[in-house]
């Protein structure tokens, strides 16, 4: 039996076979030790700034006009010819004589009612004494003393009517409004002129329901009037009864006019601070929603670990917003690289200037939805 002999291609042949496999596996097992090996997680990377919150005033702002404290038309208490009467304009106090009516024949029933009296009065004395005498019944002397009483109210009556001839301001303030000329009849009760007290002056406002049980009586209120000039004033009277239309509460701010210089029916912006809140001021761009639909913004803990803090809108305008319901000192998250979520850790670096957050305002405020013009009336 012959043996069967390798040649030298077969060899070689079969060595070209060995290193192919060697080489095949070796790649093999190198990945798998690649693949057991453990991955170490990357950390993202944020950029924070620290946030300082700010005390701001909640304020209220409405619009309505300014009225006079009082205004108020003078009748006549009796009747005649208007003799005089003051020029429009005039600034009077309580009690000053304003014009003057004709006396016609008052004066001729001044005397008779005088000159009765007199008569009276000594019949009523001669009628005691002789009933005291006993010539005379108590009757008798009861009836004189009665026309006595009776006289003397007369008398009375035509004096208090002579005074009535002389029209007289029942307040201080200004005539505003001549109603009858000099050398007009007057009727009893009939309007002579108008008389307005515009010190102080009431701003008439309507407040929302959602906020008038932040108004009460008493709370200092900003006034500015068209033109730009403003004045301080107090809130005198909240109604405690809505209007049945608008579903609005009247509210009057008291403004002192001392000087009578603000005329009464021009249009006020009003003003209330109806609550101090401490907010930080933040870019829009922060704000963000949790799986829950809650806006809030991304803080950064001691621990460097993401926080979702809860916010509440305040305000804005066109450099940023206004947030609360934040810590007094925040560390905010500006700029993250694909999404993160809370509680998860992160790497924190600063904040780029550019990207920094916007500088406050130096008076902040909030403005609330604005009720309508109240006009100029009641």
């Amino acid at each position: 039996m012959h043996r069967r002999k390798f040649g030298p291609a077969l060899l070689v042949f079969l060595a070209i076979i060995l290193i192919i496999i060697l080489w095949i596996g070796s790649g093999m097992l190198g990945r798998d030790t690649e693949a057991a090996a453990p991955v170490k997680p990357r950390i993202p990377v944020v950029a924070a700034s620290w946030s300082e919150a700010r005390p701001i005033d909640r304020n209220l702002f409405l619009y309505g006009a300014l009225q006079p404290r009082n205004s108020i038309v003078l009748r006549a208490r009796t009747e005649g010819l208007l003799q005089d009467i003051v020029a429009q304009g005039t600034m009077v106090g309580a009690g000053d004589a304003l014009g003057q009516l004709s006396m016609d024949d008052r004066a001729a029933r001044l005397a008779q009612s005088q000159a009765n009296l007199a008569s009276v009065q000594r019949n009523a004395e001669a009628s005691e004494q002789l009933a005291n005498r006993g010539v005379r019944s108590d009757l008798e002397a009861q009836s004189r003393q009665a026309e006595l009483e009776a006289a003397r109210a007369a008398l009375e009556a035509v004096e208090i009517d002579i005074q009535n001839t002389t029209l007289r301001a029942p307040i201080a303030g200004t005539v505003s409004r001549l109603i009858l000329d000099a050398g007009s009849f007057v009727a009893r009760g009939g309007e002579v002129l108008e008389i307005v007290n515009n010190d102080p002056l009431l701003a008439i406002v309507q407040v929302q329901q959602t906020e008038i049980s932040n108004i009460h009586a008493g709370m200092p209120a900003r006034v500015q009037l068209i033109g730009g000039r403003m004045y301080q004033g107090k809130v005198s009277f909240v109604s405690p009864v809505a209007d049945a239309a608008t579903r609005t509460f009247r509210v009057e701010v008291e403004v002192p006019n001392p000087e009578a210089v603000i005329p009464a029916g021009i249009s006020a912006e009003v003003t209330l601070t109806v609550e101090t809140a401490l907010a930080h001021y933040i870019s829009a761009s922060l704000v963000r929603l949790d799986h829950h639909g809650q806006t809030g913004v991304l803080a950064v803990s001691e621990d460097n670990r993401i926080l979702f803090r809860p916010v509440e809108f305040v305000t804005a305008d066109a450099a940023g917003i206004w947030v609360a319901g934040l810590e007094a000192r925040e560390h905010l998250v500006t700029i993250s690289n694909g999404a993160i979520a809370a509680d998860e850790v992160v790497e924190v670096r600063e904040t780029p200037p550019e990207f920094s957050l916007p500088e406050a305002p130096q008076s902040p405020g909030i403005v609330q939805i604005e009720a309508a013009p109240t006009g100029t009336g009641p």
